[in-house]
């Protein structure tokens, strides 16, 4: 199953609507994505820090998150500081660091880590069920929405199916190599997976149809908070990201 530990904690941002959430995720992450200025980056960050701590999410988790993006900001301060264009930076010996790249990078970096944070307070803090709830309520196509919900449900269903399958064959003698062989075994062994698949779907779907199912998807989750404090909320950041917006555009 997918890691849903944060989402059965108690805070502000637990107790929002996931509309709400869903909605300023989006609004924040394009607008830090698109901003160009450091100082207004390091806002974006900084209200990201702040959502972090609404959302009473403890440093080991959050680094938990940022650890895979680690090695990836890693690489592009390895890469782009010696092979994009422009003033010199640095010279050792045959490595020449250009400002634009080292520039580039950095813009790279405090984006993605502020991003990360924004949908780990505002979009982890809820079960995907929820999310799947939230984004049925914002009009989004209903195909879509199940697509999600159906596979959150059994996309582990299937990895045991595929294991399944792949103890099955090595307990007749298969062995993984750079060979035909090889190769037509996984061939096999993946459209056994996809037959699987759809038969497991058919019976899924002809259960849900036995027990009443209408087409839509209730949760059982519940939002103390009122419709005021969710107003109030929304309101509060969108004009926090507004001024900032507004700021840079003026700025530049």
């Amino acid at each position: 199953m997918i890691d849903e530990t944060l989402a059965h904690n108690d805070s502000h941002i637990h107790r929002l609507d996931p509309c709400a959430r869903v909605v300023l995720a989006v609004i924040l992450s394009f607008s830090a994505a698109l901003s160009e200025n450091f100082i207004i980056l390091a806002l974006y960050f900084l209200l990201s820090v702040v959502l972090v701590f609404m959302a009473s999410i403890d440093f080991v988790n959050v680094m938990k998150r940022v650890k895979p993006l680690f090695w990836f900001i890693v690489m592009i301060w390895i890469i782009l500081p010696l092979t994009f264009e422009g003033e010199v930076f640095s010279k050792i010996g045959p490595f020449v660091f250009t400002k634009p790249g080292i520039a580039l990078c950095a813009k790279i970096s405090i984006k993605s880590v502020t991003i990360l944070l924004i949908f780990t307070s505002l979009l982890a803090t809820m079960t995907v069920a929820s999310l799947g709830n939230g984004l049925h309520r914002l009009y989004l196509p209903d195909k879509t929405v199940f697509l999600l919900l159906m596979t959150y449900r059994y996309i582990f269903v299937i990895e045991c199916e595929y294991n399944r399958l792949l103890r099955a064959v090595s307990l007749r003698g298969f062995n993984s190599g750079t060979n035909l062989h090889s190769y037509k075994t996984y061939a096999y062994l993946a459209g056994m997976l996809f037959v699987r698949a759809s038969c497991r779907a058919k019976r899924v779907h002809q259960a849900m149809v036995c027990r009443g199912f209408n087409g839509r998807f209730h949760t059982l989750d519940t939002f103390a908070d009122s419709h005021i404090i969710n107003f109030i909320f929304m309101a509060g950041v969108s004009a926090i990201t507004s001024l900032l917006v507004v700021t840079e555009l003026f700025w530049i």
